[in-house]
């Protein structure tokens, strides 16, 4: 590469996680010549510090817990699990942190990739800084979606660098296991990462500031998973702030607000995202760095008709699934700019994502598992409509009783009564991930509650729940 080269391409990606991926994807299946930019690995956070190897640490304590409760079986899994056998899994789930593969894929669909640091140094234009220092200048006919995604943030404690704190990306790729783990925080990666590394021989104490766990959930599902890190061992502690944290030789220290002091090996802090705008030429655009991007439904930055922010980096629903949702809208509707095709910007329509608004679907991959789409009942009530909602004990149903001896789990839909439509169902229980996508396409499609008692579920599996969330809401 010479000191500094120009190259034109239609579309200019920053970044190759998987929402950039995906909009690489959709400009180049429309015939549209386009780059993308990389400073790390290609695959992004969610292939090698977030989604996979998480779940890749979880599916082993959520197997063992899981067999614990079928007669027959559970004698033989009262073993502690060999963590060097879970880590190695990790590690090849992760591709051990290589992007051979992923690199591989993105030559296949035909997208130039240019690693380095990219800068927006204009409308239209990214300038790389390779890793030699080199430049090279990337303009863009029609657009530059921004795919950067988030980091975690840190609380601004007096000396927390010192302490060499863990984040969500050292908590996913420990090579060991720390005796004592400390957790601030009680969300999505606090409860996992919880689970995670008690399960693996650490003891762990989870530090919420907050009244439970999972805050954005229906409040059982927090109340359930606390109630299971309790009984598997983990010290939980709501209500609690953190006002100082030191290392003093090998050990962190974490003063709470009351002056008690809690002693470990690590510290993990999964407090909150911050986007990864800081440091991409935002102010030569006249955006404020390190600033979230606000868009329109079709993932066009507000106030640039060429510049799209996809994923994390606009605010609208931190889940690699839904960035990549966000990604197939994005890379649609600058190929349809692009060639001057009727946009499809109305709602539900190929070119707005308007799943972000009311049909968000999530899974918690905890023990027990925590899933929920669309609104909880407090968020249906502050929008203004006008609902009800239906509970049901997962435990009464027989597919539930089946799965596991003692099972224990709680089911709620939240419905208009109105419209006589699905805002939002949360399944908490063993097994129960694989229960949301069947709600997602009741919430997403506006069914009718006349219509879904025509969805007969198989006997008997866990999915039989539908039957008895219906029969309760019309015998309310």
């Amino acid at each position: 590469m010479t000191e500094t080269e120009t190259n034109a391409y239609d579309v200019v990606v920053l970044g190759a996680g998987p929402v950039g991926e995906n909009v690489a994807d959709r400009t180049r299946a429309a015939g549209l010549t386009t780059a993308v930019v990389e400073s790390e690995l290609v695959g992004g956070e969610c292939s090698y510090w977030a989604c996979m190897p998480s779940k890749a640490l979880l599916r082993p304590v959520i197997a063992r817990a899981d067999a614990r409760r079928v007669p027959g079986l559970r004698q033989s899994v009262q073993g502690p699990l060999d963590a060097s056998a879970v880590l190695a899994h990790r590690d090849y789930y992760t591709s051990n942190w290589k992007d051979d593969g992923q690199v591989g894929w993105l030559d296949s669909i035909g997208a130039d990739l240019h690693r380095g640091h990219g800068r927006l140094t204009g409308p239209r234009t990214v300038t790389v800084t390779g890793p030699d220092g080199g430049e090279r200048v990337l303009t863009a006919r029609h657009a530059v979606a921004v795919c950067t995604g988030s980091r975690a943030a840190l609380p601004g404690l007096p000396g927390l660098d010192a302490v060499k704190p863990w984040t969500s990306r050292e908590a996913t790729s420990s090579r060991t296991v720390p005796g004592r783990l400390i957790v601030i925080g009680g969300g999505v990666v606090a409860t996992e990462m919880a689970t995670v590394w008690q399960a693996l021989g650490s003891q762990v104490t989870l530090l919420v500031r907050g009244k439970g766990l999972l805050p954005r959930m229906e409040p059982f599902a927090g109340e359930l998973i606390a109630d299971a890190l309790k009984e598997a061992g983990a010290d939980v502690r709501t209500g609690t702030s953190v006002k100082s944290v030191t290392r003093e030789n090998e050990t962190v220290v974490a003063v709470t607000g009351t002056g008690e002091r809690i002693e470990a090996d690590e510290i993990l802090f999964a407090t909150g995202r911050a986007p990864r705008t800081d440091d991409i030429g935002l102010e030569s655009i006249g955006l404020d760095p390190g600033s979230w991007l606000p868009v329109d439904d079709s993932l066009r930055v507000t106030g640039h008709d060429w510049l799209y922010a996809v994923g994390d980096v606009n605010h609208r629903a931190l889940l690699t699934h839904q960035g990549k949702y966000q990604a197939r809208i994005a890379g649609a509707a600058i190929a349809a700019r692009a060639t001057g095709e009727t946009l499809l910007a109305e709602p539900w329509g190929a070119h707005a994502a308007t799943a972000d608004h009311t049909a968000v679907p999530q899974v918690v991959f905890t023990d027990p598992e925590a899933a929920a789409v669309g609104l909880s009942l407090a968020e249906a009530k502050e929008a203004g409509h006008r609902v009800r909602a239906v509970d049901v004990d997962l435990s009464t149903v027989s597919g539930a009783g089946l799965y596991a001896d003692g099972y224990q789990g709680r089911a709620r839909m939240v419905v208009d009564i109105e419209d006589e439509i699905l805002r939002g169902v949360t399944f908490v229980g063993p097994g129960v991930g694989e229960l949301i996508h069947s709600a997602t396409i009741a919430v997403a499609g506006q069914v009718p509650v006349s219509r879904l008692w025509h969805a007969v579920p198989s006997y008997p599996t866990i999915s039989e729940v539908w039957l008895r969330l219906l029969e309760a809401y019309r015998d309310a």
